[in-house]
């Protein structure tokens, strides 16, 4: 497992949309801007699952994912599996958090399932000569 350093989790915590990718199991990308999203701890981040279609039919055959993000000239991807919860304390809590969202931002939203990403990699993502190298 690769761990996200403190400036890592703190620039993730502040942008607001995040990019998800996925593929299918014969690797046709798709990607997918998320804005319900938390750190779980160094290693996990969950995101909450209120309208992937494409992204959850990827995920069931092939679990790899990977999630972008940057602000200026600052920005990592995160790769690593995938799993889905749709019952128990961690979902529950999920569907808790986005009631709470949906009630906040007036918008219907409502959690069909909590997406687990346990990091394995992670690269830089800013311009310049170290732009997709490895950093965990």
């Amino acid at each position: 497992m690769a761990k996200m350093t403190e400036r890592m989790q703190e620039l993730f915590n502040k942008v607001h949309i995040v990019v998800l990718s996925t593929a299918t199991s014969d690797g046709t990308p798709n990607a997918v801007p998320v804005g319900a999203k938390k750190i779980i701890d160094a290693e996990t981040i969950l995101i909450s699952d209120q309208f992937f279609k494409k992204t959850l039919e990827n995920m069931k055959t092939n679990p790899q994912a990977s999630v972008t993000y940057w602000e200026g000239r600052e920005g990592y991807q995160l790769k690593g599996s995938a799993s889905i919860e749709t019952s128990g304390p961690r979902f529950e809590e999920t569907v808790r958090w986005i009631d709470e969202l949906s009630t906040k931002i007036g918008a219907p939203l409502k959690s069909k399932g909590t997406i687990i990403l346990k990091i394995e990699k992670i690269y830089d993502v800013a311009p310049g000569p170290d732009a997709g190298k490895q950093l965990a």
